[in-house]
């Protein structure tokens, strides 16, 4: 192989490896914006509320949940969880789009939801038993 050809190697790779880069920093964004907020498993509750919505899902034994506001930005958001017998795990703060993802591990335990979005909240009692 001659030196030219060699340059248009070097040339080609560092092409593909640029191209390569700028995908893989485009990704990201949008690959994460579609799985901020989201718990694995399937819905099973939905607690609508007067300025939110908590999701609760299960899956293999966990149970996880997020409080959506139905305006962003709307204030203090909280959600929390708790398994029958144990602490509640909570996620509260200012954020604009949602608070959680939080998830415990229930097994076969009851479980209590709690979710608040600005000055409206919602408490499930136990479910999932």
């Amino acid at each position: 192989m001659d030196g030219g050809a060699i340059r248009r190697w070097a040339a080609l790779g560092t092409a593909a490896l640029s191209l390569s880069g700028v995908f893989a920093l485009a990704a990201p964004g949008t690959a994460e914006a579609a799985a901020v907020g989201r718990c694995a498993g399937r819905e099973v509750r939905t607690l609508p509320f007067r300025t939110g919505t908590v999701h609760v899902y299960r899956s293999n034994g966990f149970v996880c949940a997020t409080t959506v506001p139905k305006k962003p930005g709307s204030g203090i958001l909280l959600v929390s969880v708790q398994a029958r017998g144990n602490r509640p795990v909570t996620d509260r703060g200012h954020y604009k789009h949602h608070a959680g993802p939080v998830t415990v591990h229930a097994g076969h335990r009851c479980v209590r939801v709690r979710g608040a979005a600005g000055r409206g909240a919602v408490a499930s009692g136990w479910i999932l038993c």
